[in-house]
């Protein structure tokens, strides 16, 4: 391991040190998911999109930022994003009292970037991921500022794991667990913390197939990157793994699928339709997994869908959503 993997016990303090700053989402059971499947399978939804700043990534950015000295939270912080974690970084570096300059893809949407600004985020627009990573960098050196990444290393995975405690604490047993994979940040932490507490459960990861990052790193053995995102689920668009979050991933997932743009749409009909939930792509990525590649191999058994977040505005979920008679 490049790094230790977080112990249950620092995943506790680190829950209990962010108190109330990050709301222990709801696990529900999804009665709508379970007459559509009508097959036995029992599902329950961790909405992590009732999450502060709406969606998990609050966890990961509070994390890095309660790690660092007071001389650096002067300092700032950076980031990259698509949008959720750059909103998630805003949000961290006010509640901590630092402040925040963002690096974010200029197509992200313009809900995401008006969020940022609300938390007091300075904001940089350029065409791509791979720019955006490099203008990250030059903040970081020229100005001083933490680099708070989106999904690599202790303090993300420490962060993430939260989710996988919760799951274990609000639920006695279950056979599986879905969680969609962009860089691997949140399947690093959860799966890290759901294998020590509950080691018998099936981790499924998921991803778009026009983002099969891991995919292709979990095949070479090692981290890889792709030339190109090719999703409409931009927050799991990762242009590379990281060793540390692929390290983690890689040690305890089970199994990985992939999911492509049509059924991410249809599944956020699905999710309308059946559960009154409006989501992002990337949220409905879980029930894209269990409705398609995992229906027959789930069928019976007992399965959480952790729902990652939803920032989107209520135009381009009209856009994108394919509602099916």
């Amino acid at each position: 391991m490049t790094a230790p993997a977080p112990t249950i016990e620092a995943v506790r303090a680190l829950r209990q040190a962010l108190g109330e700053s990050i709301r222990t989402t709801p696990l529900v059971r999804c009665a709508g998911i379970e007459l559509a499947l009508d097959d036995g399978t029992r599902v329950w939804g961790k909405l992590e999109f009732l999450q502060r700043t709406g969606t998990f990534k609050a966890r990961g950015a509070l994390a890095n930022l309660h790690a660092l000295s007071q001389e650096q939270l002067a300092r700032g912080v950076t980031a990259v994003s698509a949008g959720n974690h750059a909103i998630a970084t805003a949000f961290a570096a006010r509640a901590l009292g630092s402040t925040a300059k963002v690096v974010m893809i200029g197509t992200a949407n313009r809900y995401r970037i008006d969020a940022c600004k609300t938390y007091g985020a300075e904001i940089i627009l350029v065409d791509d991921v791979h720019e955006a990573f490099d203008v990250a960098r030059s903040v970081e050196q020229e100005e001083g500022r933490y680099f708070v990444h989106p999904f690599e290393g202790p303090e993300v995975a420490t962060g993430t794991a939260t989710v996988g405690l919760e799951i274990c604490e609000q639920l006695d047993a279950f056979d599986a667990l879905i969680v969609p994979i962009g860089g691997g940040g949140l399947m690093a932490g959860i799966a890290s913390a759901v294998r020590q507490l509950c080691p018998s459960v099936e981790i499924i990861g998921v991803e778009p197939s026009g983002a099969n990052t891991m995919r292709l790193s979990f095949d070479a053995g090692e981290p890889r990157g792709i030339e190109r995102v090719r999703t409409i689920a931009d927050s799991l668009g990762a242009p590379y793994a990281m060793p540390y979050s692929f390290e983690l991933c890689h040690a305890n997932v089970d199994r990985l699928v992939e999911v492509d743009d049509l059924q991410l749409r249809k599944s956020m009909g699905f999710l309308f339709q059946r559960m009154k939930f409006a989501v992002e792509p990337a949220c409905a990525a879980s029930t894209a997994a269990l409705t398609g590649p995992l229906r027959e191999h789930l069928a019976g058994k007992r399965v959480v869908l952790v729902f990652c977040g939803s920032n989107i505005d209520w135009d381009t979920f009209a856009e994108q959503v394919i509602v099916e008679d």
